[in-house]
């Protein structure tokens, strides 16, 4: 079943009696597991044709005696077993006989972050039950994810805002969230984020100055590139996260090359390099500063420095810093 579909469902009120929500993306799923539990008793009714139990502390036969219970002046009784991936594989598998002849008046729910298809519950449940997957979405899909939620609430974005709100707020879809609420309530009476209300309420300066240092490499500026690697050092952003953006810019930059020499169609480009489209100019015109042969090269440079961080005792400043210097060279 999809999430598509688990809405469906929830509309028609007609929820099968095992489903197991699962998925990296913990936002959509929580979401879905607010709408079932709104949706399947009402406040009035919890007390009674409620419970929840709790991954590692979860043993079956509490979770068994629960959904063999009636509901109580309702006509359907809702189990929640949260964080399934810690439950015991011993106990999970005690589930199995009751996943192949459930309680009709009971919707037993599982959730996790994943599942592990080779175990016996798993194997069972995908055939009797509903598996539901939440994806994280790709970045290129944010922006969308943005301007519906934004809608949502009343206003929308200029495109110059959206782009840096995008920018400055990343991929987390809780956090996006709650900047929205933020951004709603300072615009008042308006309608219409602009830029600058974007930078008056969704500001980290540390983060604009690591998108900012993976820019300057990206455009072979060495001096600012390392102005940039100082500060960020000096205010205590963690090397390995300067390590990681700026190995992200290079994996954009190297497909970007690849679909600049394959002459793709910017539609396709932005797809596949998973971009918001604002950036891709920009993007294209850094790929363009660098011979595609001196990729394979700069990964290998990428790589030592990131087994160097991890492994050894030299100095994370003068390591990003040569780094850099390999990176921006201009040969």
């Amino acid at each position: 079943m999809t999430p598509g579909e688990l809405k469906k469902r929830l509309r028609e009120k007609n929820l099968p009696p095992l489903l197991f929500l699962h998925g990296e993306e913990t936002f959509f799923l929580e979401r879905a597991l607010r709408d079932i539990v709104d949706k399947t008793v009402s406040a009035d009714d919890r007390d009674f044709n409620l419970q929840i139990f709790h991954g590692k502390d979860c043993r079956a036969a509490d979770v068994l005696d629960a959904v063999r219970t009636l509901p109580v002046f309702c006509p359907t009784r809702l189990v929640i077993v949260r964080d399934a991936q810690d439950v015991p594989a011993a106990e999970l598998e005690l589930f199995v006989p009751y996943l192949k002849d459930p309680v009709s008046e009971t919707i037993l729910v599982f959730t996790g972050s994943k599942i592990d298809g080779r175990r016996k519950f798993y194997q069972v449940f995908k055939k009797v039950g509903a598996l539901i997957e939440f994806k994280k979405l790709y970045d290129n899909q944010i922006p969308a994810f943005v301007k519906e939620q934004a809608g949502n609430i009343g206003f929308s974005f200029t495109e110059d805002a959206l782009a840096l709100f995008c920018k400055r707020v990343g991929t987390q879809l809780q956090e996006i969230h709650g900047e929205l609420s933020k951004l709603r309530n300072y615009l008042g009476e308006s309608k219409v984020a602009q830029t600058d209300d974007v930078k008056a309420v969704v500001s980290d300066s540390r983060i604009d100055s690591v998108f900012d240092l993976s820019d300057a490499v990206g455009k072979r500026d060495t001096a600012e590139a390392l102005r940039l690697l100082h500060r960020l050092l000096a205010e205590g952003v963690a090397p390995l996260l300067i390590l990681a953006m700026i190995s992200r810019h290079f994996r954009q930059l190297w497909k970007a090359h690849e679909l600049l020499r394959q002459r793709a169609p910017e539609k396709e480009m932005v797809r596949r390099i998973g971009i918001n489209p604002y950036f891709l100019n920009g993007l294209l015109a850094q790929a363009r500063r660098f011979p595609g042969e001196r990729f394979r090269g700069m990964f290998e440079a990428l790589l030592e420095a990131d087994l160097a961080l991890k492994s050894t005792g030299a100095s994370p400043s003068a390591l990003l810093e040569s780094l850099v210097l390999r990176l921006t060279a201009k040969q």
